[in-house]
């Protein structure tokens, strides 16, 4: 079963130190704990427009992704992220393993051009009827629609490591049989950090024009303060900012540019993970790209 500590690391994965947080994620990490997941009869996947196999391979591990139809579909597919994940797997992994994803599109033909202009060559299975989640009847919250099964199809852990860094170190722990603790906090020298304004609206603009925003983090503990990742919602949304460590008193820039794919509003999170107290911190940009 899904020990307590791999329970913990995936809480403190996904909140800060907010104790109502992570009980109530902890409640979600536990319905699913063990639960099998369920799959439609004779699923047809496809590479790059090429109809695959059926896949109930007896591999020790599979991981699998689910998407549904809400919001912006290249947003959340990420698929450069799951392209990087993947090759650094079948580097640092002893065997294959196998990766599917069922995706619910509103618009087949979108997700198909996607594919292909993302060069993506792993077995995607179009699931139109959304047959997929009315089996299972996955979490609403994408963070929480990807899977880490079993030879059995039993959940080990669940989460998107393209999304959370920290859900790809748990990944990457179990399948190559390490231990999980769930004090690694503990192991690292931690500090405190503020964020000035953790909210920008860039109020309305011009979709086709890029916009840029800068958020202000600084280190107000006794210690450095290192950010070991920075992930966003989306992938029309880039970060940069420097890699060096911030003296105590010092602060960083976080320089953000949104580039639109689609007119209409917007509501993106940037996620800070860092070894600051409060970590991941989330910042959040918003605002209306016009049309005209």
């Amino acid at each position: 079963m899904i020990k307590y500590c791999v329970l913990l690391f995936l809480a403190l994965s996904f909140v800060s130190c907010n104790n109502s947080k992570q009980e109530k994620l902890i409640s979600l990490l536990k319905e699913w704990e063990q639960r099998e997941v369920l799959f439609p009869d004779n699923p047809i996947f496809t590479i790059q427009g090429r109809d695959t196999f059926n896949f109930f391979l007896e591999e020790n591990f599979k991981i699998v992704s689910y998407m549904d139809s809400a919001g912006c579909t290249f947003c959340k597919l990420r698929l450069r992220g799951w392209n990087q994940f993947i090759s650094y797997l079948d580097t640092c992994s002893h065997s294959r393993i196998p990766i599917f994803f069922f995706f619910h599109p509103k618009d087949k033909a979108q997700i198909e051009d996607i594919l292909m202009h993302e060069n993506f060559k792993y077995p995607v299975c179009i699931d139109v009827n959304d047959s997929f989640n009315k089996l299972n009847h996955f979490p609403s919250d994408i963070a929480f629609q990807t899977f880490l099964l079993d030879k059995s199809n039993r959940i080990v852990a669940i989460g998107n490591p393209v999304y959370n860094p920290k859900v790809k170190e748990l990944y990457l722990k179990i399948i190559q049989g390490d231990k999980v603790e769930s004090d690694n906090k503990k192991n690292v020298i931690q500090t405190e950090a503020s964020v000035g304004k953790s909210v920008i609206s860039l109020g309305h603009f011009d979709w086709q024009k890029e916009q840029k925003a800068s958020f202000v983090l600084k280190n107000i503990g006794k210690s450095l303060l290192v950010i070991q990742d920075v992930n966003t919602s989306c992938g029309c949304t880039e970060v940069t900012y420097s890699k060096e460590p911030v003296r105590p008193g010092d602060s960083i820039l976080l320089d953000v540019s949104y580039k639109a794919e689609t007119p209409g509003s917007f509501n993106k999170t940037i996620t800070i993970y860092c070894n600051a107290n409060s970590s991941p911190i989330v910042l959040r940009i918003m605002g209306d790209a016009d049309g005209y």
